[in-house]
């Protein structure tokens, strides 16, 4: 089953297995009356020693991420300190999202490691984009444990992502009615209400904008690979979406403000488990929802997957350095990744940790059609293409005005048979 899933979930990238390092064998044990052996004149081999346990808590790991809720960071510093690690990371209070994360660490020059970030940051960062960021060469021992979610010898995958269009049925939502659309861009004449982002930035603000322009790829167009029917459609969505100030669609659709409301997979069930702390007409219901689902969307859903490397940082001494490499290895294990799933409702890229966690009852969020998978450009596909895309598309969306975040004060709609694309798809700064 595991495999299986693997291959619905896997992002296809040029990627191949990095090698899996061994583990070292059983010491023996001396029987208790031995034969002494004839005298030959030769020494007996004196027996391994013992390796000792090393302390790495005198030296303080500095980490940036996106996947840096407080929640999530409490829990890892504790993990991290019981493990025999110290480690700093910002909560998203101070550093929120994956371009702030990258930009900080590229500033500051002081991480040691990154993680979170899909596979478009990844090939940024591996491939130099950032002057001040280099990723080091490392293989862990559990590399050939994340299958197909790894860039070899440079980062390995944690978590699996996708992103989900939620609804309710009850009288705060569609009275009953189950919602099944072709497109994610259909919600626009679904006749209900939905919450939309406030920013074009952030990790899965970019993977809704990748759903919603999936239908009108067009590899001719000027406009960043998108046709203009494509780029109308989203600016339709941003006009008729409301956005409240939350950062994501689940809780303006937990108090009821909107009938539909757009969020990740993980974390989602324990985001439900605690709705009614924050409304009075809570979302009911986990596995078996009450008064809510997710919208059947013939296309599917768009997977990514998160990843962790370690940096090269001048001037971090060789023990240093084992210190990072010896957390790495730690954290990307499928005995924490296991743990680190069950605390935070995440599905890992370790199939031994989904094999752990999950066994063969795997939860219906991911099993759902991933269109990422789909060719879009002769033998590219679209997960592939949104990563040569992205670039411009953010500067098409940041240039035009998209996802304002006053609803009072919308711009004007573009004059879209009137648009420069040429400079519209290069970065205003």
């Amino acid at each position: 089953m595991k495999k299986i899933l693997c291959l619905i979930l896997a992002l296809v990238m040029v990627l191949g297995l990095a090698a899996c390092g061994g583990s070292k064998p059983a010491e023996e044990t001396k029987p208790a009356e031995a034969t002494k052996p004839a005298d030959t004149g030769a020494q007996p081999a004196e027996e391994e020693e013992e390796e000792e346990d090393v302390d790495y808590s005198g030296y303080t790991i500095r980490i940036y991420s996106n996947s840096n809720s407080t929640e999530r960071v409490t829990w890892l510093v504790n993990e991290a300190r019981e493990a025999g690690f110290t480690i700093s990371l910002d909560t998203n209070e101070t550093i929120s999202g994956d371009t702030a994360a990258v930009q900080a660490a590229n500033e500051n020059k002081d991480g040691d490691l990154i993680f979170g970030l899909n596979e478009t940051r990844w090939t940024q960062l591996i491939n130099g984009q950032y002057e001040n960021l280099t990723i080091a060469d490392w293989t862990p021992s559990w590399a050939d444990e994340v299958g197909n979610y790894v860039f070899p010898g440079k980062a390995y995958g944690l978590v699996v992502q996708n992103v989900l269009m939620l609804y309710r049925d009850d009288e705060f939502g569609t009275n009953g009615q189950k919602l099944h659309f072709q497109h994610w861009a259909d919600v626009i004449d679904s006749g209900y209400t939905w919450y939309r982002q406030g920013k074009v930035g952030g990790t899965t603000n970019a993977n809704l904008n990748s759903a919603m322009l999936f239908p009108y790829v067009d590899p001719a167009s000027p406009a960043g690979g998108i046709s203009i029917d494509g780029w109308k459609t989203l600016w339709a969505y941003c006009a008729g979406g409301n956005f409240t100030g939350d950062s994501y669609g689940f809780d303006p659709l937990n108090r009821g403000d909107v009938q539909i409301g757009s969020f990740y997979s993980s974390s989602l069930y324990s985001k439900v488990d605690a709705a009614a702390e924050s409304s009075e007409h809570p979302l009911i219901g986990t596995l078996e929802p009450e008064n809510w689902g997710v919208v059947d969307i013939d296309d599917g859903t768009f997977y990514i997957a998160e990843y962790l490397g370690i940096l090269d940082r001048p001037g971090r001494t060789a023990e240093e350095t084992a210190a990072v490499e010896a957390f790495a290895e730690w954290f990307g294990s499928a005995e924490l990744q296991a743990a680190w799933s069950e605390e935070f409702d995440s599905f890992p890229c370790n199939e031994v940790a989904v094999d752990e966690v999950f066994g063969d009852d795997i939860p219906n969020l991911y099993t759902l059609r991933n269109f990422a998978l789909d060719k879009v450009d002769g033998d590219t596909n679209y997960a592939t293409y949104v990563i040569n895309h992205s670039a411009v598309w953010t500067n098409i969306m940041t240039n035009l005005g998209f996802y304002w975040a006053d609803q009072g004060a919308a711009p004007a709609e573009p004059d879209w048979d009137n648009l420069d694309w040429a400079t519209l798809t290069q970065s205003a700064g």
